[in-house]
């Protein structure tokens, strides 16, 4: 895959883009983020990255809540190097410093998907 492309995935709870080296995830509004959720996204992106590192980017466009045990779950992932949020919403940043009291990699708050992306490749490249 080039680094331009991406594969778009329309799921029930959102929808998820899917670039060569992260994943872009736009949550629908009211839903929780919950292990079957969790389970769905972790498969995907072991059948997208196979054990290639990747980095997870969630734009909080919407309000939705996630079950801090995702975050146990999602620390399990190998070759995660980082999560990031990107979000224009000062309560995002209060929410993500517990959000990262549960989550065993590198988490960092953005205001724009682009600075995101550069963060995640940092990562990449220092891996």
């Amino acid at each position: 895959m080039l680094p331009s492309e991406k594969h778009r995935i329309t799921f029930d709870f959102g929808v998820a883009e899917l670039h060569q080296n992260y994943m872009l995830m736009v949550m629908n509004e009211g839903i929780t983020v919950d292990s079957a959720i969790n389970t769905r996204l972790t498969d995907m992106a072991a059948e997208h990255f196979g054990d290639k590192p990747f980095g997870y980017i969630t734009h909080r466009k919407n309000s939705y809540s996630v079950d801090p045990n995702v975050y146990h779950e999602t620390s399990k992932i190998k070759n995660l190097v980082g999560f990031a949020i990107v979000s224009d919403k000062e309560i995002h940043l209060t929410t993500s410093q517990v959000e990262s009291m549960f989550l065993n990699k590198p988490m960092k708050v953005f205001k724009e998907v682009d600075a995101a992306v550069e963060w995640v490749y940092s990562l990449l490249s220092s891996n």
